[in-house]
């Protein structure tokens, strides 16, 4: 009686409001997603508009409100879109394309962060340092937006992995340049060597942990599947792995990612030793069957929504200015990356230079090292990087920007990208660069 007491004071107080909230959000993001099945404007658009409506524009929601459960729910987000994502990558395009991607992913970063640079400092007046950080924190792609957009279009196999390794990697190059950059102006000099042995390290052993997860895994998944109630214990051990990966000072988004790989290609990992140490009880490396595949999408479909919402909330609309700078530095970006593909992949189609070209918003890696000035200078108790509040909202805004940008390309260029006669067996090798 006492608890369906409270639970009435509760709801009284208003908490039904959220759950109707939520409950209608669901329902319009499998509206959105259809809209863009059919007419092919992205849902991306709708859910981050819902968000700048529901928080700057109404103030309904911030987020402060949910202090640092903001942070903890957009890493889980990006934890199931990588291991989903690498669940459905094939092993033999990584080898086949891994050097195109490394190509095109560094410089595509080094492009964007000198452009976004460049402009800040002669357009935003912000001086040098405080510059090339801005530009290091928005030079990657946004793993958790190129992935769903590029899953819900017609695009190759070979497109699709290109985009998927490059936002998953370059999401590590921003948060390691950022953290150089602003260890070196607390120093007063950058070591471009430890930038470089930085992110090698993250990366290289981002990978063994996240290959060694799923190799433990994959061997062990047929007797965890007796358990019962078990079909979340492997988003538990993806959990356990990315903390661990983290704990450490790697990389846990890409041991994510190389852990949903290896799952996906378990027969690629069957080795002697592995036999060995699981004593020949297994018969062989297991891999996820389709309920478990199924489970891991519509997990990753209820938090993609709501990443997108609190995205959209999380934009600040205090500096007028500082939004106009964010798009002027979001639309020179696009345009550096138009010139790069138009460069480098002289041999791909046409389709998809054209979604090389536009698929580069600004995801979670930004937005996590948005704030990142501010915290830093509260810390030290004086001014490290200059404008701090500013960098801040232009990051947000060039964030904002680069959705909007990526998704109206998406809707002009649907004839060509989408509606387009889709024949595989008619692609050119993709990132086949001279």
């Amino acid at each position: 009686m006492g608890t369906g007491l409270l639970l009435s004071a509760t709801l009284n107080k208003g908490l039904w409001v959220y759950f109707i909230f939520l409950g209608i959000l669901i329902f319009c993001a499998h509206l959105f997603s259809a809209f863009f099945s059919r007419k092919r404007v992205p849902d991306v658009l709708f859910l981050v508009l819902i968000g700048i409506v529901l928080g700057p524009v109404l103030g309904w929601l911030t987020p402060d409100m949910l202090g640092g459960m903001g942070a903890l729910f957009a890493s889980v987000t990006l934890v199931f879109i990588l291991v989903d994502s690498g669940i459905d990558m094939h092993l033999d395009d990584l080898r086949r394309y891994w050097v195109g991607v490394v190509q095109v992913m560094f410089y595509s970063f080094l492009i964007s962060m000198t452009i976004a640079a460049v402009t800040a400092h002669y357009i935003a007046g912000t001086e040098w340092m405080s510059s090339f950080l801005l530009g290091s924190m928005v030079a990657g792609t946004g793993a958790s937006i190129v992935i769903p957009m590029v899953r819900q279009m017609k695009v190759s196999d070979k497109t699709r992995t290109v985009l998927t390794l490059e936002s998953a990697i370059s999401a590590v190059l921003c948060i390691v340049v950022a953290l150089a950059i602003i260890e070196g102006m607390k120093m007063g000099q950058i070591r471009f060597e430890k930038i470089i042995g930085n992110v090698l390290a993250s990366f290289f052993m981002a990978v063994i942990l996240g290959v060694l997860g799923g190799m433990i895994w994959s061997g062990v998944l047929q007797r965890v599947r007796r358990l019962q109630n078990s079909m979340f214990l492997t988003p538990a051990f993806v959990f356990v792995i990315y903390g661990i990966t983290e704990a450490l000072g790697y990389s846990g988004a890409i041991a994510a990612l190389a852990f949903g790989i290896v799952l996906g290609n378990a027969s690629y990992f069957e080795f002697s030793f592995m036999r060995k140490i699981l004593r020949k009880r297994v018969p062989r490396m297991q891999s996820l069957e389709d309920n478990e595949k199924s489970f891991f999408k519509e997990i990753v479909f209820i938090l993609k929504t709501f990443f997108f919402v609190y995205i959209g909330i999380s934009i600040p609309f205090t500096d007028t200015m500082a939004l106009l700078y964010g798009f002027v530095i979001a639309a020179a970006i696009f345009v550096g990356r138009f010139i790069l593909v138009a460069l480098v992949g002289r041999k791909n189609t046409k389709i998809d230079r054209q979604i090389v070209s536009i698929m580069i918003p600004k995801g979670l890696a930004s937005a996590v090292l948005a704030s990142m000035p501010r915290q830093v200078n509260l810390a030290a108790g004086y001014d490290v990087v200059p404008n701090a509040e500013r960098i801040e909202c232009m990051v947000y805004s060039i964030i904002f920007f680069s959705i909007v940008i990526c998704s109206l390309l998406v809707l002009l260029s649907r004839k060509q990208i989408i509606d387009e006669e889709f024949k595989p067996e008619q692609m050119e090798e993709v990132y086949d660069y001279e």
